[in-house]
């Protein structure tokens, strides 16, 4: 393999690279940045390693199944370079720096990507902004503000109207402890101008959502082309202000408009491609949280479910596509799909009851799992995988988004992965 000191920053690849200086000793630093290829638009920008095949593979959906990645245990793999196969050996360094949690995958295809090498997160408490704070807004506000203070040193609000935004300053400036009165973090309101000072930017801002009672079947889909509008403006505010914290979706469609977002903000005043916006690791959707919530709702409640509560997952967007599955150990398709069908279709059955299915969603997929995010701490999210935002288990680390990797994922539920993944390419 090729060692290279970049700036002080460990890299090494699998090939010999152009235009980045003189190879180097091999490096033992804490951190280990791996060079990989990919495409420079859909491939992931960087991650964390945890599998040695992730080198080769990391961008799609293979990511997931250790049992489908190349180990490099039975003596070199190969790649084809320069329309010749080149064999690719794995060192002893390298395979130790993975199992020991600390290689950084980066997409060297991606423009500006030595400045990944010196890129870290911001110690300490982080702030968060929020964009409106309606029904979903106001509940996720209060989830945050309860139970945010070890990791959260401040919120803003901003809001169309100022009314409501004085209103829920008023409202949790008067939530506190007794004689403990900096235990929750301060919520403050926030000029639009400055929503992207901060570690956490949450968009829960929403545009012609259908009334109780509507005949609209796809009440997520018919929100996109409105709120893409949004999303889009506040994805190049993003860019302009050389945003560098987490941009999470939590209005619907969650996962396309994650992608928005990220699209969005990498092009210039011309609408090309560029590349300068937000890195595809900065963009989150938070929609899947809810949908886990709800299978375990409905595995609590019936014994064939039950398995879902200790060995099952859940994969792909806040709605079509969805899949649930009962365990991964011992999958069965007709059990996944029964806890799937109860699952899509839960936040019909609170609108059939005239209620708007937004308390669930602002905690589940909102506060609860934007709080262990900023913890580090496994959750249910969509990240970039396979060209799309894929809702899977992951968490942020030192060394970069990871994402669960299983020892073997059964075919039928990969395929049904698959079948989310495709769905979300036919969307944007």
């Amino acid at each position: 393999m090729y060692y290279y000191n970049i700036n002080g920053a460990a890299l090494v690849s699998f090939t010999p690279l152009e235009g980045v200086g003189p190879e180097a000793a091999p490096a033992r630093s804490w951190r280990l940045f791996a060079a990989v290829p990919g495409d420079p638009v859909l491939g992931r920008g960087s991650f964390k390693v945890t599998h040695p095949g992730q080198l080769l593979a990391g961008h799609g959906l293979a990511a997931l199944d250790a049992s489908r990645l190349i180990d490099f245990e039975d003596g070199p793999a190969s790649a084809i370079v320069n329309g010749s196969a080149v064999p690719l050996e794995l060192d002893g360094n390298v395979r130790q720096a993975i199992e020991d949690g600390r290689v950084t995958a980066v997409n060297i295809s991606r423009p500006g990507w030595e400045q990944m090498l010196n890129w870290a997160p911001r110690a300490g408490k982080k702030r968060v902004n929020i964009l409106a704070i309606g029904d979903v807004g106001s509940t996720l506000l209060t989830g945050l503000k309860l139970l945010g203070g070890d990791v959260i040193s401040s919120i803003g609000i901003c809001d169309l109207s100022e009314q409501i935004t004085a209103r829920w300053e008023f409202e949790m400036g008067q939530v506190s402890l007794p004689w403990n009165y900096d235990v929750f973090p301060e919520v403050e309101v926030v000029a639009p101008e400055n929503l992207f000072d901060c570690d956490m930017f949450v968009f829960v801002a929403s545009k012609g959502i259908p009334p109780v009672g509507s005949q609209v079947k796809d009440v997520r889909m018919a929100q996109f082309e409105a709120n893409a509008g949004i999303v889009k403006h506040y994805a190049r505010m993003a860019r302009d202000k050389g945003f560098q914290g987490l941009w999470c979706a939590v209005s619907d469609p969650v996962d396309p408009l994650a992608k928005t977002a990220y699209l969005e903000s990498n092009r210039d005043e011309n609408g090309a491609w560029d590349g300068r916006g937000l890195r595809p690791e900065q963009v989150q959707g938070f929609g899947l949280g809810v949908m886990n919530a709800r299978a375990a709702y409905f595995a609590k409640r019936d014994p064939k479910l039950a398995s879902f509560l200790a060995e099952g997952r859940s994969y792909g967007p806040h709605g079509t596509g969805l899949w649930i599955a009962n365990s991964i150990d011992r999958y069965d398709e007709d059990l996944s799909q029964e806890l799937t069908r109860l699952t899509v279709t839960a936040n019909l059955k609170m609108r059939e009851m005239g209620f708007k299915p937004y308390v669930a969603p602002a905690l589940s997929s909102g506060a609860l799992s934007l709080l262990l995010t900023l913890r580090g701490e496994w959750h249910c999210g969509s990240v970039f995988l396979d060209g799309v935002y894929m809702g899977v288990k992951n968490r942020y680390t030192p060394a970069g988004v990871e994402t669960e990797l299983l020892p073997h994922i059964p075919d039928q539920l990969l395929g049904h992965i698959r079948e989310a993944a495709d769905h979300l390419k036919t969307i944007i």
